[in-house]
C-alpha cells in the first residue's frame, strides 16, 4: 500500500512539472520556469525514495541523494522567488 503512496506522489510531483512547464511557455513568466524545476527536483526526490526504499535492499542507502535533491529543488525555487522580486 505504502508503495502505490509513493508512487502517487511521484506521478503529482511530475505531472505539477509538466503543468507548470506549460504554463510558463504560454505566459513567460520566470516563476513558473522555477517552480517547474522544483518539481521536477521533487519528483526525481519522490523516484529515489521509491527506488530507495521499495526496490533496493536494506544495505544501500540512498537517504542523502534523496536529500540533495530535495535541498537543491527547494533552492531552486527559493531562487526564483528572490529573482521575481528584483
Amino acid at each position: 500500500m505504502i508503495e502505490a503512496v509513493y508512487a502517487s506522489c511521484a506521478v503529482a510531483s511530475a505531472l505539477c512539472a509538466v503543468l507548470l512547464f506549460r504554463g510558463f511557455r504560454s505566459s513567460r513568466t520566470s516563476l513558473l520556469f522555477w517552480s517547474s524545476l522544483c518539481f521536477v527536483g521533487l519528483a526525481i526526490n519522490n523516484v529515489l525514495l521509491i527506488i530507495d526504499l521499495v526496490i533496493l535492499p536494506t544495505t544501500i542507502d540512498l537517504s542523502i541523494p534523496r536529500t540533495v535533491t530535495a535541498l537543491a529543488s527547494v533552492c531552486l525555487l527559493i531562487y526564483g522567488l528572490i529573482w521575481e522580486m528584483k
